[in-house]
């Protein structure tokens, strides 16, 4: 249960921060972070769950947000233990976990989103362009209320949450969405607490690398490349571009690839940036695979793919 004095606390501007910090410069209590405070506040859920996974003397605050993220997701019977950390990133860690027997498969991927590392991202304005506000588990929340709607726009700390769990919430849905149409991604299992648990490529030793991680024959090169563009045109017909589409987005474990990493995913229909976003993406792939001969002309690709899209998209209205 949040007191008045944090709630509004949320809402507030830096500017009225600041004012009641001086206000209450005697009390040390009032000098924390409301939201982080919430956060990092025990929970019920976390009883019995205590991950095999030890975090690295040198983080001290990373066992505290795997616990925050995935306790509900032991409750819920998704996992069954953290094994260990596979992947790192600015905004985000990947964990191999032991799956639940009643879901199936035996390991499953916690992505885990840790809000102080998120606010480093500056530029992400860009991607944001034409979205509704989602929450962390992809619902769309509808700003009725004018405190939720004024925290957005004035960049409070609740408005940077409010715009974290948007983020996360939209990976979700894309991944959902693409997965549905067929697209080679990971499938999403379920979402919440700044935390994504998905489908994992690799086996009880490794996880599968990233392209950029592995040497191809030339032969696979084509293979792949061809399938890395079957993806981005079924993925824009769809209503998708991923928008930071590279080798070191797409994973690669016996011969199959699956390509990460969708919050910044746009929407070509509201995104104005779309098509240079999409010649980006198409350009980086064939970058990757001239290396193994893969010849390639990005403009006249994403020309094509464009035309083809917008075709379909007049055909569709």
């Amino acid at each position: 249960m949040v007191d008045d004095e944090t709630y509004e606390a949320l809402f507030e501007t830096r500017a009225e921060h600041r004012q009641r910090m001086r206000r209450n410069t005697k009390s040390k209590r009032r000098q924390t972070d409301p939201v982080v405070e919430i956060a990092e506040r025990p929970d019920d859920a976390n009883v019995g769950f205590h991950p095999t996974y030890k975090a690295s003397h040198h983080d001290h605050g990373e066992m505290q947000w795997i616990l925050a993220a995935l306790s509900d997701f032991y409750a819920d019977k998704l996992i069954d233990d953290v094994l260990r950390a596979v992947r790192g990133g600015k905004e985000a860690s990947v964990y191999a976990c032991a799956a639940h027997p009643s879901t199936g498969v035996e390991w499953l991927a916690a992505k885990v989103y840790r809000p102080r590392m998120f606010r480093s991202l500056k530029n992400d304005a860009v991607y944001r362009q034409g979205r509704g506000l989602l929450d962390d588990s992809g619902k769309t929340i509808k700003a009725r209320d004018q405190r939720v709607a004024r925290a957005v726009h004035n960049g409070t700390r609740f408005g940077q949450e409010l715009r974290i769990g948007s983020w996360i919430g939209h990976e979700y849905e894309t991944l959902r969405m693409l997965c549905d149409a067929g697209a080679d991604l990971p499938r999403p299992y379920a979402c919440g607490n700044n935390a994504i648990i998905m489908e994992y490529l690799g086996d009880a030793v490794n996880a599968a690398p990233t392209l950029n991680q592995v040497a191809l024959e030339p032969a696979e090169a084509r293979t792949l490349f061809d399938q890395v563009m079957h993806n981005v045109a079924l993925m824009l017909s769809h209503h998708r571009i991923h928008a930071d589409l590279s080798a070191y987005n797409v994973l690669y474990w016996g011969g199959a690839i699956k390509i990460i990493d969708f919050p910044q995913a746009v929407d070509p229909r509201a995104n104005p940036q779309a098509r240079s976003l999409l010649a980006r993406d198409v350009e980086r792939v064939c970058q990757y695979f001239n290396r193994y001969g893969v010849r390639a002309d990005p403009v006249a690709l994403t020309r094509s793919l464009w035309a083809r899209y917008m075709r379909g998209a007049e055909v569709g209205t």
